[in-house]
């Protein structure tokens, strides 16, 4: 037997593992065989960590039966690290886009794996002094006002989006996609989509906007927190008002957000510093002002209730890989209702 069918015997859910040593074979010069396993399943695009013994990188693939096309789009996401790669923004080094399916079936993308230390728990947060959590979000915060700071015609992403019109856009597409993935019926959720219609301001700007920032979506320096080393999860980027990064990661805070990732989020730690402190850095470090930031709180809630709901779909289906998925749902009308009550401006 051969080292790569060996291996495929323990291959991970999603991977061809012969197929994917061709593809290294004919495309990372000097790969070994390689081995692989899961590094984070359902939630988003599938990751994976890819090594030979020698060198490691991470391979994204779509999730396993895929309800919301658009929020999953490898080329997209491989494009805006590529183009960021020598950018003040911190991403991995990207390697190989294969947008057709005939290695796994789906497209793929390559990059080299970035060691550092992602923060996803309350738990792996608390284990950090005080003012490294706070030093961990300030740098957080950094990150997204250089990425709003940079000019997309300058990295080759001119075309990325369109930024005019890109609020009304949001929430008219993410409630298409609770059509898509809702699994039962929420009154609340068309409520707060009709208050977010008629809420909806003109764009404060434009800018190139990650589209799920939040600090587990950032891989930290291995011995210092206040230092992000590479942004990751680019799938839903695209050309954007980007106060609209900003109050959907002041909506990752609410503890409404726990139950997406089974338990007591990093994001949603009260020993992280309050979003008045976050927005208050995030004026002083990128130059621009904050205004109405009650809607973009209730978009974010609004988005990440949705996509809770798309998670909670794919898991009822049995098309999730790796564990803690059984309490997504339940975040859906809470998060609904923080959206409501940000609205509200209570």
């Amino acid at each position: 037997m051969t080292d790569a069918a060996t291996a495929a015997t323990a291959a991970p859910a999603g991977l061809d593992l012969p197929a994917l040593q061709r593809f290294f074979d004919t495309v990372v010069a000097d790969a070994g065989p390689i081995r692989a396993e899961l590094l984070h399943g359902g939630r988003s695009n599938l990751t994976y960590r890819i090594t030979d013994g020698r060198s490691a990188w991470v391979l994204r693939r779509p999730p396993l039966g895929g309800l919301t096309p658009s929020a999953h789009d490898i080329a997209r996401e491989y494009r805006v690290v590529a183009a960021l790669f020598d950018s003040a923004v911190p991403v991995a080094r990207p390697v190989a886009l294969r947008e057709d399916p005939d290695v796994l079936g789906v497209p793929f993308c390559l990059v080299e794996y970035v060691d550092g230390q992602v923060i996803r728990t309350r738990a792996e947060l608390h284990a950090l002094p005080a003012a490294d959590i706070t030093r961990c979000a300030f740098g957080l915060i950094d990150v997204l006002a250089r990425l709003h700071a940079v000019d997309p015609a300058a990295v080759g992403l001119e075309g990325f989006g369109r930024a005019a019109g890109y609020l009304n856009r949001q929430v008219r597409r993410w409630h298409d996609q609770w059509t898509r993935v809702a699994t039962r019926e929420l009154a609340d959720l068309d409520l707060l989509h009709t208050r977010l219609i008629e809420a909806c301001p003109a764009e404060s700007g434009a800018s190139i906007v990650h589209g799920d920032f939040r600090i587990d979506n950032a891989i930290l320096d291995p011995g210092d927190v206040g230092t992000v080393r590479a942004l990751v999860d680019w799938e839903m980027a695209t050309l954007g008002d980007p106060l609209a990064d900003l109050g959907l990661h002041i909506a990752y805070a609410d503890p409404a957000f726990d139950p997406v990732l089974g338990g007591e989020a990093a994001s949603t730690s009260p020993r992280l510093p309050s979003a008045d402190a976050l927005v208050e850095r995030y004026c002083a470090t990128s130059g621009r002002a904050v205004t109405n930031l009650p809607f973009y709180l209730a978009l974010g809630c609004f988005k990440a209730a949705i996509i809770a709901a798309g998670i909670h779909a794919r898991h009822a289906q049995g098309m999730t890989v790796g564990t803690g998925f059984e309490t997504v749902g339940s975040a859906v009308p809470l998060l609904v209702a923080a959206g409501l009550t940000a609205l509200s401006g209570k």
